[in-house]
């Protein structure tokens, strides 16, 4: 059997389960909504000869909370990549409200509304924290990184960032460097950069990842606000317990397919999911993170995180898998 082939045959085989399950083995539509904010269209990425994905779909709806996920080496960052522009698709489309994505910059479509809070945090560290929310609220308005950076004292800009502090809880490190704060905050003020370009989709690459439980636990809280707040999100997370805690719907993304979407007790039940995440028949580490996803309680930590906002030292939440 050729590749076009077995991908065929597998894809098939992962609708044949959802379908069991009593999933759509469509894009699934959430109860009430209208048309969708962000469609993805078939989307094919190829880097040389290796397919990264492999022509999914899903749609995103106002005001949801998407959870994205899938083992390591899935495509969910890429398929990220695809719907900000870092990675053009080799073949299909992804629209914002019904207009095609293709060609457009990413500074355009940062301007359009996509937000994306990278996974590994970079802020300026020669500027206050308050400061670098400022810079990003003013590079959401202009492509001038210049022009964002002598705008960054603008009065509004300053209130702007300020509200935007508050909201993900850090506001007392408004004045302080970056340099001499610990993850949490960092993983916070990450967020509260991309709350500043106002937009209409915020893409959240695990924010979670490195966090013991009660900070990622106290995260995911602040997630679920700011969307509870009108904010569509699409969270990409490997702490399962905190995914099927404060996600409606997920799309699960394996070898760079599709192989499951909708309700998420429903999606964790699929056997294509079991056997993405427990490799088949073996049972793969974390376990014990698994059973705290099929249970929607937070996975219990297994190795050393960093300190928080206001949380002690403990130890970090890792990538969970279904439990059979």
């Amino acid at each position: 059997m050729n590749a076009t082939a077995t991908n065929a045959a597998a894809t098939n085989a992962a609708s044949t389960n959802a379908a069991a399950n009593g999933m759509a083995t469509g894009t699934a539509r959430p109860a009430g909504a209208g048309q969708p904010l962000l469609r993805v269209s078939n989307v094919t990425v190829r880097f040389g000869g290796l397919t990264a994905i492999d022509s999914v779909s899903f749609d995103v709806f106002a005001g949801e909370l998407l959870g994205l996920i899938g083992p390591n080496g899935a495509g969910k960052t890429t398929m990220l990549r695809s719907i900000t522009g870092v990675v053009r698709p080799t073949e299909g489309d992804v629209s914002l409200e019904g207009s095609s994505l293709s060609g457009l910059s990413i500074d355009r479509r940062v301007r359009l509304g996509l937000a994306l809070s990278q996974q590994l945090v970079k802020p300026l560290r020669n500027i206050s924290v308050i400061d670098n929310v400022a810079l990003a609220a003013g590079a959401g308005k202009t492509v001038s990184p210049l022009r964002a950076l002598l705008n960054r004292s603008d009065v509004m800009e300053r209130e702007q960032a300020m509200v935007m502090l508050e909201r993900v809880g850090i506001a007392r490190h408004a004045d302080e460097s970056p340099a001499i704060q610990p993850l949490g905050v960092l993983k916070r003020l990450e967020m509260a950069r991309a709350l500043a370009q106002s937009p209409r989709l915020l893409l959240l690459d695990e924010p979670l990842a490195g966090l013991n439980t009660k900070e990622a636990h106290s995260l995911a809280d602040t997630i679920a606000d700011i969307n509870a707040q009108g904010v569509t999100i699409v969270l990409i997370e490997h702490n399962l317990g905190e995914v099927m805690r404060i996600c409606k719907r997920l799309v699960v993304l394996d070898n760079g397919r599709r192989i499951a979407e909708g309700d998420p007790r429903a999606v964790m039940n699929d056997p294509a999911v079991r056997t993405a995440y427990l490799g088949g028949d073996t049972m793969a580490d974390g376990q014990q993170g698994g059973q705290a996803a099929a249970s929607g309680q937070p996975s219990q930590p297994s190795q050393p995180g960093q300190p928080g906002p206001s949380a002690p030292a403990t130890t970090a939440t890792v990538p969970g898998a279904p439990h059979a």
